[in-house]
């Protein structure tokens, strides 16, 4: 599982930042732009593609010609479509992108409409990526909180419903134990469990006494046995779990896509309310200020999200894929609003933005941003260290170190 993780999470990472330079790639094109290079992953270079006098050329490395060279200043050389040697996403170089320049290709030397479509076309295609991603997951069935007999209406059918952990407290019965959210409970004592009530109800009844649960955790079943309280804290339970019954919900084809947008227009207001009251909190109480989550936080819930299957895991990148939108369109240097709002009052001014503090502010932007991601991952690797150190015992099992 340790390497399947590793490379969910990169093929993921580098599918949501490809997909987004893209958006800037194809954007450039229609608009006239002189691409430059069009790279898979970051550099060192790998390999090379590019179409010379009406043949592709493969090659390694840089391997630049002096006419190339020239080329490139003029917007004359050929688009060079690489792979490279870290496989995080992608990038898009646009002649002219980061200095003023005329030249008929260049970014610079387009209308504000042009430039501006270029530089929202990422965050668009996020949110595109997004769609598709839960149009998928409704055709295969989206695991949804469904009350204990319901009936859903337009086609939508239920499909392995289970009653399944939402939320385990902590230092509760559940948490000592090693019960998970997304944990499925199958039966109690042997005797099938079909409904939260039924859940509780047995629960309550056998407080007190070792009772032995069957736990269904992705495609492993376990047996937990757990000494439910007799008197737990006022607001929780025996156990100290939210317990819900979660079906799978799918559609016919043919109401995915409608569907699949709308879920997908939820999902951006949802996560741009959590980011108004993330920022609002930086400034008063730091109360969700822990709640960031970088690289390695990400990791970790890739694991948990492809424990629990396909959909899923779906699911968990559509919402990476809206929260890196969201993030990219934010009015700061170094991002996509950061530009954005450079152009705006570029317009406003009717005047060109000085080269020399647009690229200043963004370079001081980009490593408070870098700061950022390293402050997280640290915090992140503190925050998981136990699930670190088991990792680290099973690398060294591993390799015989």
């Amino acid at each position: 599982m340790i390497f399947l993780t590793i490379v969910l999470f990169i093929l993921i990472l580098g599918l949501l930042v490809f997909v987004h330079e893209l958006g800037h790639f194809v954007a450039a094109k229609k608009a006239g732009m002189s691409v430059e290079e069009f790279g898979f992953g970051f550099p060192p270079r790998l390999l090379g593609l590019k179409k010379v006098s009406g043949r592709w050329k493969v090659f390694f490395g840089r391997n630049r010609t002096s006419s190339e060279k020239a080329g490139e200043k003029t917007g004359a050389a050929p688009t060079v479509y690489s792979i490279n040697w870290i496989p995080l996403g992608g990038f898009v170089k646009i002649l002219g992108e980061n200095g003023e320049s005329r030249e008929p290709g260049a970014f610079s030397s387009k209308s504000f409409t042009r430039r501006f479509l270029v530089l929202i076309a990422g965050v668009s295609m996020n949110v595109v990526l997004a769609w598709v991603l839960l149009s998928v997951t409704l055709a295969l069935g989206l695991p949804t909180q469904i009350a204990d007999g319901e009936q859903l209406s337009g086609g939508a059918r239920i499909s392995s419903p289970q009653v399944t952990i939402l939320y385990v407290e902590s230092e509760s019965p559940a948490e000592k134990a090693g019960l998970r959210p997304g944990d499925a409970v199958v039966s109690i004592d042997g005797v099938k469990v079909e409904t939260v009530q039924q859940l509780i109800d047995t629960t309550g009844q056998k407080a007190g006494t070792q009772v032995a649960y069957a736990i269904k955790r992705g495609s492993e079943m376990l047996q937990i046995n757990i000494i439910p309280r007799v008197n737990p804290p006022a607001g929780s339970g025996p156990l100290g779990i939210q317990p819900a019954l979660v079906g799978s919900v799918s559609y016919p084809w043919y109401q995915v896509l409608y569907r699949g947008a709308i879920i997908t227009f939820g999902l951006l207001l949802q996560i741009l309310y959590t980011f108004g009251r993330l920022i609002s909190s930086l400034f008063t109480d730091h109360s969700l200020a822990g709640s960031l989550t970088g690289p390695v936080g990400i990791a970790v819930l890739t694991r948990d999200a492809a424990r629990l299957g396909l959909s899923n895991l779906l699911y968990f990148t559509a919402v990476l894929s809206v929260n890196l939108a969201i993030v990219n369109a934010l009015p700061f240097p170094a991002l996509d609003g950061g530009r954005v709002l450079f152009l705006v009052i570029e317009k406003l001014r009717r005047k060109t933005m000085n080269v020399l503090v647009e690229g200043y502010a963004n370079t001081i932007g980009f490593f408070l941003l870098i700061a950022l991601l390293v402050w997280i991952s640290v915090r992140d690797v503190g925050r998981y260290s136990e699930q670190f150190s088991h990792l680290w015992q099973k690398l060294i099992g591993l390799f015989g170190i």
